[in-house]
């Protein structure tokens, strides 16, 4: 099996973390970022404690797990909504 890309900044390579989805160039798991993130982690401090990775990829990987979510779940009932704004 052979490395595929996904995105500029993303890889699934077998040869890499078990073919978990990563960073290009990188052992860094995109789920780890992304789980990061989702804690309240702002990017900066991604960036400091990865200091391989770069901001467009870290876009990257938010822009594709939002499209991945919002196709998952597209056409179902809508049991989870965007926060009313004030």
């Amino acid at each position: 099996m052979k490395a595929v890309k996904i995105g500029r900044y993303l890889v699934r390579d077998p040869r890499v973390c078990h073919g978990k989805l990563t960073f290009k160039g990188t052992r860094v798991p995109v789920e780890t970022i992304l789980h990061r993130l989702g804690k309240g982690r702002s990017i900066e401090e991604i960036l400091k404690s990865w200091p391989e990775l770069n901001r467009d990829a870290i876009a990257e990987a938010i822009r594709l797990a939002t499209a991945t979510l919002v196709e998952r779940y597209q056409g179902q009932p809508k049991t989870l909504h965007e926060p009313a704004h004030s």
